[in-house]
């Protein structure tokens, strides 16, 4: 077990860690879907934007919006229909819509109380201002993709937040969902890490699979409040 005294900032990942990304996502994309004659279910939505996004995410650096843009053409050539640039562009524009999950805004203030705070989130700067604002929480340091020009598991976005917090690695704890965007890369670089499992055991079809081990794993941010005795 770690000893949670022990850290002074902790480091969250964004969608899908405190925000619901899945529910977002399928918000957006099964009405779009559903109005192009394309009956698939939600876990086969999933399964491709698992595979659509990281693909877009490669090779030279585009911002988050363009790359969702791409990730929605992707899904109208995979099913053959098209897509307007203001339904491709739709999806980006929907983050502004999307929830923290139930347990994530009292467990930030609970741990704020105790930690500085940070974000390192794979997203544009402009994308997460209103997510920001749902967080209720004045987070002490955020890095994003667009600050980085990379994409987690990228080890330059993990580099660049502790630049910015200017400690020792050993004083950060990060927590994510992703073991592959997040965990994985942070434990290359000795970062402690917790792992917030919010499928509880079921299988993910958004979830790329990894041999990561993450320090800990909890089922939410509200059980990690617990563990920290905030």
């Amino acid at each position: 077990m770690l000893d949670f005294a022990h850290f002074e900032w902790l480091s969250f990942d964004c969608y899908g860690t405190l925000i619901d990304w899945e529910a977002g996502i399928l918000g957006y994309l099964r009405p779009l879907l559903r109005e192009k004659g394309s009956a698939i279910g939600d876990a086969e939505v999933l399964r491709l934007y698992s595979e659509f996004e990281p693909r877009e995410q490669s090779g030279e650096y585009r911002s988050y919006r363009e790359v969702l843009a791409s990730v929605v053409r992707d899904f109208a050539r995979e099913l053959r229909f098209d897509v307007t640039d203001a339904e491709a562009a739709g999806l980006a524009d929907s983050i502004r819509n999307w929830e923290p999950f139930a347990d994530t805004v009292p467990a930030l203030h609970r741990l704020h109380s105790r930690y500085k705070l940070a974000i390192l989130s794979n997203i544009d700067d402009d994308l997460f201002a209103p997510s920001a604002r749902k967080l209720q929480v004045p987070f002490d340091c955020v890095v994003t993709a667009q600050q980085a020009r990379s994409y987690k598991p990228s080890l330059r976005n993990f580099e660049m937040l502790l630049e910015r917090l200017a400690i020792p690695r050993d004083r950060l704890l990060h927590v994510a969902e992703s073991l592959y965007h997040d965990v994985g890369p942070a434990r290359s670089l000795g970062i402690a890490t917790v792992w917030v499992n919010r499928r509880q055991g079921k299988a993910s079809a958004a979830s790329k699979l990894t041999e990561a081990r993450p320090d800990v794993e909890v089922p939410d941010v509200g059980r990690l409040a617990e563990l920290a005795d905030c």
